[in-house]
């Protein structure tokens, strides 16, 4: 996750709090998935950005975890496509990880 990401969820955290807001990824890979997963749930572990060493304890979910919860005409139109090359199930587990 790069530094200015990380500095615009700090930032919406420090206004609206854990409770209402979660992060929506849409990495193509696991391991980068589950790394920024990890940086909004327990800080981040690069000790890079404005996230190192701040555990801000937010759910992150991949769009394709949240499929149900799209209307079916933009998912097919922005998401599909993806979904058609990627391997979902690895990284809905990579992501769901840092949330347990």
């Amino acid at each position: 996750m790069d530094l200015e990401n990380q500095a615009r969820i700090k930032d919406l955290y420090d206004k609206y709090g854990k409770e209402d807001l979660i992060v929506v990824l849409g990495g193509a890979e696991a391991e980068a998935s589950g790394l920024a997963a990890e940086t909004v749930a327990t800080g981040d572990p690069t000790y890079a950005g404005p996230l190192s060493g701040v555990s801000l304890g937010l759910k992150a979910y991949h769009i394709f975890e949240l499929k149900e919860g799209i209307p079916a005409e933009v998912y097919e139109e922005q998401i599909s496509m993806m979904e058609m090359v990627l391997d979902v199930d690895e990284i809905n587990e990579e992501v769901k990880t840092y949330r347990q």
